[in-house]
């Protein structure tokens, strides 16, 4: 893994820039110089994706698109930002973004996501595609292509904003910059209020002493998922909606083809969550109880006091 992961990046990047000199081979790094940026992105991202299936293809562990999805948006968003420098609301989205990634590659790298666990999940879908071919094809166009394509969708917004390069920032450019920076925060604080509990959890699961009511049930409902049963889900999708709404404002036009990408990133969490909670309600009885009176994903008031409530896992 320690070889495996650096080698998912790398390639892919080394294999786009090569596959640019291949087919232009007068004017090698035409693609990446000089070419409309979608090409050279669209390109990346298949790369990407082609890795990610071989790689879970020989390893047999299938989540090589998720220790990437917090670096290749970075990636796409700073080659549009080198393409249209020095463009300030490139600028601003891609210093924002990286702020971003950080967050998420620290939150996934602290559970190990770097270390070789596989999302559980992928082992519960294995269950149900027990055929290898239809698991390998669910590899394929699913797992790999698929997301590798809306990681690159949900970027996107950005090179509608290189398109409109030039146009000076605006009061609605601090506006969205504000609200992604309240949409991290927020997603940031249900991160790590998830790992204190599972920290907790882990460390009284042998103890002998009294466990409080979230602990006893065994997931979270306390914090930010008093409110919603995946506030940091909420934080997620927010975030790109507002990477969306910000880069397409500088236009005065508000719908944009882009937009096609917070829209599939919102419909994945919904799935997303489906999945997660069919798992915990068979792990934890009283989680039904914790759907019925806490709204799912977009934050609202409980329907009980937090006394009567069960606790969050994800």
């Amino acid at each position: 893994m320690s070889i495996l992961f650096p080698l998912s990046l790398l390639l892919p990047l080394v294999l786009s820039v090569l596959f640019g000199m291949v087919i232009q081979p007068s004017a090698p790094f035409y693609l990446f110089l000089s070419a409309d940026p979608l090409y050279f992105l669209a390109l990346l991202a298949a790369f990407f994706a082609l890795t990610a299936f071989l790689f879970g293809l020989f390893t047999h562990e299938y989540s090589w698109v998720d220790r990437i999805w917090s670096l290749s948006p970075i990636l796409y968003a700073g080659f549009l930002t080198f393409r249209g420098w020095p463009d300030p609301r490139l600028i601003l989205f891609t210093l924002l973004i990286l702020l971003w990634g950080i967050h998420l590659t620290f939150n996934f790298a602290r559970k190990g996501g770097y270390s070789g666990t596989e999302d559980y999940r992928w082992a519960e879908v294995r269950k149900i595609i027990k055929n290898p071919i239809l698991w390998q094809t669910f590899n394929f166009f699913f797992i790999s292509f698929y997301q590798h394509a809306l990681i690159l969708l949900f970027t996107l917004p950005l090179y509608f904003a290189y398109q409109h390069r030039r146009i000076p920032l605006s009061p609605l450019d601090g506006l969205f910059a504000a609200l992604f920076l309240f949409f991290l925060s927020w997603e940031t604080l249900a991160d790590q209020q998830q790992w204190d509990f599972h920290q907790k959890k882990k460390a009284t699961k042998d103890s002998s002493n009294p466990l409080s009511e979230d602990l006893a049930r065994g997931f979270l409902s306390s914090g930010l998922f008093r409110y919603s049963r995946h506030p940091n889900y909420f934080g997620e999708i927010m975030i790109w909606w507002t990477v969306y709404f910000g880069c397409v404002s500088c236009s005065g036009k508000w719908l944009h083809w882009s937009i096609l990408g917070p829209i599939l990133l919102t419909l994945l969490f919904q799935g997303s969550s489906w999945l997660t909670e069919l798992l915990s309600c068979r792990k934890y009885p009283e989680y039904r109880n914790y759907q019925k009176e806490t709204r799912k994903i977009i934050p609202f008031l409980p329907k009980k006091p937090l006394s009567s409530q069960g606790e969050a896992a994800e």
